[in-house]
């Protein structure tokens, strides 16, 4: 498995990677918003280039597969917790949220722990309704299927679909503020999971997974200085920001290998291999790593 798939674990969410947002060889360009549509908010970023950017961030799924392939121990206490979520009262918090637990579900489909996932089920129908998109989460179903660790695959596609559902409502329902922070709810558990398992089981491939979210970073910066106009939004972007000044000493590049061919149902197939390569050192690693555990535990408020 690619490492760029590493972060979106979570959204169901769905939101996250397929597609590099840039061509070039190097991602070391910083990504900037031009002040004439920072302040505007949804309207002034298209949806195909939220869609474009939410894809980028990855499929939590993917994620957590990732991690459960380095044969890594499940551990409930990396999750966030469930007990005191009615505190989180605002549409801000809660969609934040939103994002943080269908990460923790991907992690916990995985592992087919579906007796701890029906916590996290009912806590993500709660933020759902809060914000307005309960309509496309099919509790029910979802239920009941979280009983039987057979029907895992089936618990896992509806569960993205309805993540899915959320996003495309909220971006077409000019309330992309709330889709966005989805995405950086579940990206910010998928780092905070990749690097307590880093932590407990070094692997060069979750290495490189941490390391290429340089690039996935870059593009949610770009979503969420849309809505720098709103406080809430500037001390998130403060928060974050503090891990894109890391990784702004990570250096990833792009390589090209040959295209292979081979034949699909009687049709000749082409696929161009690329693969990036990362060059980040222990002390750095270890910096993106503690800093994304600080940001997280704030947003939690642990």
């Amino acid at each position: 498995m690619n490492g760029k798939y590493l972060l979106y674990i979570l959204l169901f969410l769905p939101l996250i990677f397929s597609c590099k947002s840039s061509n070039d060889n190097s991602a070391d360009d910083e990504f900037q918003v031009p002040d004439s549509v920072a302040n505007k908010g949804a309207l002034e970023v298209s949806d195909q280039a939220m869609k474009n950017v939410t894809q980028n961030i990855s499929s939590h799924i993917e994620t957590a597969a990732l991690i459960k392939n380095l044969n890594a121990p499940f551990s409930k206490e990396y999750l966030a917790p469930t007990k005191n979520v009615d505190q989180y009262t605002t549409n801000f918090d809660q969609a934040l949220l939103l994002g943080i637990y269908g990460a923790d579900l991907g992690y916990l489909n995985m592992y087919s722990k579906t007796t701890v996932a029906l916590d996290y089920l009912s806590s993500i129908r709660q933020m759902a309704n809060s914000i307005k998109v309960g309509q496309f989460f099919d509790f029910a179903t979802l239920h009941r299927l979280a009983k039987n660790d057979e029907n895992l695959d089936s618990l896992m596609y509806i569960s993205q679909r309805n993540f899915n559902q959320m996003d495309k409502y909220l971006r077409e329902n000019n309330r992309s503020n709330l889709s966005t922070l989805m995405v950086a709810g579940g990206w910010i558990e998928g780092l905070y999971l990749s690097g307590k398992v880093y932590q407990s089981k070094p692997d060069p491939e979750l290495r490189e997974a941490i390391g290429e979210q340089k690039i996935i970073l870059g593009d949610l910066m770009i979503l969420l200085k849309n809505f720098r106009d709103s406080k809430d939004f500037r001390e998130l972007i403060k928060e974050f920001n503090k891990i894109h000044q890391l990784y702004k000493d990570v250096k990833v590049t792009i390589e090209k290998g040959e295209p292979t061919r081979k034949v699909v149902d009687g049709r000749l197939v082409i696929k161009q291999n690329t693969k990036s390569v990362v060059h980040i050192n222990d002390t750095l690693l270890n910096k993106i790593i503690e800093e994304s555990f600080r940001v997280r535990k704030k947003i939690i408020n642990q």
